[in-house]
């Protein structure tokens, strides 16, 4: 996996909001799919990580959907009642179009509940080939990755830059 092109100081830049008073008051919801436990143990970890570096630990709540396909709904519920959303899930591709079909309507769907709510969606959802590149991105001890701190960093970086 490449990191070609990612942000270099994310954490030090979530630290510096955390001193700010508006930001501190922000509300985020993780919202994570059940499948591939290892992984999604991964990239929930990597959201909490980013949220105390936030210094929003306390603000994030974490709601557990069966799969990746019900992010949408999910995300769309909270986008109510909190400031950002996090999506996580992970979707490995098979020998079916089943892969297809779910990363397309997570992927819309996620996209078109940030929009329609004006709510930042943390994109969260690796879409894999196999296991071991899902692994790779999910900030465990050996990934090149960290895909659940990215995906929150993003949205609550959102929050900030649109206050």
């Amino acid at each position: 996996m490449s990191k070609h092109g990612a942000p270099t100081d994310v954490s030090e830049q979530l630290k510096a909001l955390a001193g700010q008073e508006k930001f501190s008051q922000i509300k985020v919801a993780i919202v994570a799919a059940s499948w591939h436990d290892v992984i999604m143990n991964g990239l929930i970890d990597g959201a909490q990580r980013a949220a105390k570096d936030a210094g929003l630990e306390a603000r994030t709540t974490l709601v557990r959907v069966p799969g990746t396909f019900e992010l949408p709904v999910a995300a769309s519920t909270l986008a109510e009642s909190y400031d950002a959303v996090i999506a996580l899930g992970v979707v490995i591709r098979g020998g079916t179009p089943h892969f297809d079909y779910v990363c397309l309507a997570a992927t819309n769907g996620l996209t078109n509940v940030s929009v329609d709510t004006k709510t930042p969606i943390g994109f969260g959802v690796l879409t894999c080939d196999n296991e071991e590149q899902g692994l790779d991105r999910a900030g465990l001890e050996n990934s090149s990755e960290d895909k659940g701190y990215e995906a929150y960093s993003a949205a609550v970086m959102t929050v900030a830059a649109l206050s």
